[in-house]
């Protein structure tokens, strides 16, 4: 025998669709945006087997020279001259003494570039300059 349902009592089931829904869009939308954050200049770093830095609390400066020769600050997508680039780094320093300056120079880049660049830090007061590099093997 089939029992009948009170018309006046209320369902008391929740209706999961629309949060299915949701969930599924949200998802579309952090995979489309989830690469478009990682931004910065792209460079080929030189491999080179070396031992990590050791870390600090404070985020490093990221000081990159790309295969034009030209220089970025931290995330940057536009260059900056030398001269501006350097008294940024100064004024980042002096806020925060102690913050680490790694040198990410192209693999195509000349040579000389980055020991300018590296150079130019050492005048500015910067003692402590790491150059970055990629493991040997590829990434």
């Amino acid at each position: 025998m089939a029992r009948k349902r009170n018309p006046k009592r209320q369902m008391s089931e929740i209706n999961v669709v629309p949060y299915i829904d949701v969930m599924l869009v949200l998802l579309v939308i952090f995979m489309i945006t989830a690469p478009l954050l990682v931004q910065g200049v792209k460079v080929t770093l030189p491999q080179a087997e070396a031992k990590p830095l050791p870390r600090k609390d404070q985020k490093p400066l990221i000081v990159t020279v790309d295969r034009n020769g030209e220089y970025y600050l931290d995330q940057e997508k536009k260059p900056l001259v030398l001269e501006t680039l350097l008294t940024r780094v100064a004024a980042a320093r002096q806020h925060k003494p102690g913050t680490q300056v790694i040198v990410y120079g192209d693999v195509k880049v000349p040579y000389g570039s980055v020991i300018e660049i590296m150079s130019m830090l050492k005048h500015a007061g910067v003692e402590d300059v790491g150059l970055a590099t990629e493991p040997p093997g590829g990434k």
